[in-house]
């Protein structure tokens, strides 16, 4: 069952943003600190810095696909591996135990 929808505030750089989510506050603690973190590493911590807001943003969305991407590559990498072992012991499974498979 999905939580409800509530009324999530947080301010960024100076500005306060509201939006409604039926993530949970855990998820969303986690998710503003990535942001946040995000931001800051980009130099979005410096009050009065000379990079302007929307450009701190939009190197914070670039980064964060990043990571996205490779992550998502990773795990397509893994996935391919596991499938490959499984494979293998399956074979290998086949051939210690000739006479227990042929029902299959």
């Amino acid at each position: 069952m999905s939580e409800p929808e509530r009324l999530v505030k947080f301010n960024l750089l100076g500005q306060h943003f509201a939006f409604y989510t039926a993530a949970s506050e855990e998820e969303m603690e986690r998710i503003l600190a990535l942001v946040k973190e995000q931001v800051e590493s980009i130099g979005g911590d410096k009050s009065g810095g000379t990079i302007p807001v929307s450009k701190i943003a939009v190197m914070a969305c670039l980064n964060l696909a990043s990571s996205y991407l490779r992550l998502q590559s990773e795990h397509e990498q893994y996935r391919r591996s596991t499938a490959a072992k499984l494979e293998e012991i399956n074979e290998k499974l086949d051939f210690a135990l000739p006479g227990e498979n042929e029902g299959r």
